[in-house]
């Protein structure tokens, strides 16, 4: 091959420096930014899948954030609840204290209401105060919302969750048989009291210990006692024993005085026992009777059978869940010609709405209900915790025995509410962060494997295209070297 003088070599050379020093800029750039891809043309099929990896993760960080929020939310509410907890057992605590009439002077019972009115005031101001983000949570305004109600067989209604259907549901509700309180006869059917009752007394004194929902008390008839005597000396012992006598059909019978198969009541004679008709000059025993008990109510809600406890209706299904207590009459089928169905609806509206997924639909509704005064208790217990305030229907100098039903049903209310929220925030807010957690720590592992650069093979590459540079360059100089010494030989 001949001498020549060109440059073809040189170019060469200079394409290749050039190509290495592009590769080296890329790898810089992989190195500084953290990025594999920077650009288009660095990995189009990449680039598209990162694209749709960082659009999820966004999705799934603003789903994470809104739940934390929802969490802070009804950890809120929750806490507010604790507090009426531990107020209705202060309440609770007054009032069993209270039943001991014969320990207590009239002042300290009267302390005592004061003290009540206090707890139950401060229930009313934790319902109206309690908020989060300017919202309020307890006054009813996320309560959802229902219409048609009939006050006169459905009382006290709270819907803790609904479907998101986008029309309202129709709840259809038939009590099937009635509920019943625990009862047992006093007195032997072969007496005959006259409609005074006077005819017949206790022959002697006689000892009776009787067992009720409350507790036991071993009540001590004097001699002689005619009916209202027989009444009233064990309705003394009402609020100790949760068991109360009535007149039937001019016999004595003794009743529980809530409903359903809690309720307990038996009687047992401990010493006399004999009963007089002063007319007939007969005699005959008080009746004896071991344990009976109530019996709860029975309801289906749209042809499904509901849990039913007393005259207290809970329902849960095909994501509607509501918990009612049947009017006393209604419930324990008093009234004639009336309908044993009532109908009312759920509504669309009201409610807490939460999304706790990264789509519309993982959107949830749940029902937070207000726990008033005026709406705890009720149902079997037979009184609104508001009634146990001074000068109510059942305070401390009025009804004591209806008043401790009261407080207990109230502490059931409040506990039913915590445990709904409590649950919704387990099963359902907890559980989707965890889940959006992992699904976040899947989408960045799958997110880096595509687009972070892995820097023990940018630095290798990186080394490799040092090497290659440094190689052209001096090639790069050899080759113009070369040429000037073929130009040397012109000298």
């Amino acid at each position: 091959m001949g001498l020549t003088v060109t440059n073809v070599n040189t170019l060469q050379l200079l394409n290749i420096v050039n190509k290495t020093q592009a590769s080296q800029s890329n790898v810089l750039s992989q190195l500084a930014t953290g990025s594999r891809i920077n650009r288009g043309r660095d990995d189009p099929a990449g680039l598209i899948a990162l694209q749709g990896f960082n659009s999820e993760l966004t999705a799934v960080n603003a789903a994470l954030n809104s739940n934390q929020r929802t969490d802070s939310l009804l950890s809120t509410a929750d806490a507010a609840l604790e507090e009426v907890s531990s107020l209705l057992s202060e309440v609770e605590a007054l009032v069993a204290a209270s039943t001991n009439e014969g320990a207590l002077s009239a002042a300290e019972i009267s302390a005592n209401q004061s003290q009540i009115d206090l707890a139950i005031g401060s229930i009313d101001r934790i319902m109206r105060t309690t908020s989060f983000n300017g919202k309020q949570l307890l006054s009813g305004s996320l309560a959802i919302n229902t219409t048609g109600v009939d006050a006169t067989k459905v009382t006290n209604l709270r819907v803790f969750s609904r479907s998101q259907a986008t029309s309202a549901q129709t709840v259809t509700a038939t009590i099937t048989a009635s509920a019943q309180t625990a009862s047992a006869a006093f007195t032997p059917s072969s007496l005959n009291f006259s409609a005074a009752g006077t005819n017949i007394n206790t022959s002697g004194s006689t000892d009776l210990f009787i067992r009720g929902t409350l507790g036991t008390a071993t009540i001590t008839l004097g001699s002689g006692l005619t009916r209202a005597g027989i009444i009233s000396a064990i309705n003394t012992a009402t609020a100790q024993t949760g068991v109360s006598a009535v007149s039937i059909s001019n016999q004595i019978e003794l009743n529980t005085t809530g409903f359903g198969t809690d309720e307990v009541i038996s009687i047992d004679v401990l010493s006399g026992g004999v009963l007089r008709d002063n007319i007939n000059a007969t005699t005959a025993t008080i009746s004896e009777t071991s344990a009976t008990y109530g019996v709860d109510a029975a309801v289906t809600v749209n042809g499904q059978v509901a849990n039913v406890d007393g005259l207290d209706v809970n329902f849960t299904a095909n994501g509607l869940s509501f918990q009612y207590s049947l009017e006393e009459d209604y419930g324990y089928g008093r009234v004639a010609n009336r309908s044993n169905t009532e109908t009312f609806n759920v509504e669309t509206t009201g409610g807490a709405t939460f999304q706790l997924g990264s789509d519309s639909s993982t959107r949830e509704t749940i029902g937070v209900n207000s726990l008033f005064s005026f709406q705890l208790g009720g149902g079997d217990s037979g009184a609104f915790l508001s009634d146990v305030r001074g000068g109510g229907a059942a305070d401390l100098n009025t009804d004591v025995a209806t008043a401790f039903k009261t407080i207990k049903k109230a502490i059931t209310d409040v506990a039913t509410e915590r445990g709904r929220i409590g649950a919704f925030q387990k099963f359902q807010v907890q559980s989707s962060i965890n889940s959006l957690e992992a699904t976040k720590t899947n989408l960045s592992a799958a997110r880096s494997v595509i687009g972070d650069t892995d820097y023990a093979v940018a630095t290798a590459e990186l080394n490799r295209q040092n090497v290659l540079l440094n190689s052209g360059i001096s090639l790069l100089g050899l080759a113009n070297q070369q040429t000037s010494q073929i130009l040397s030989l012109l000298g």
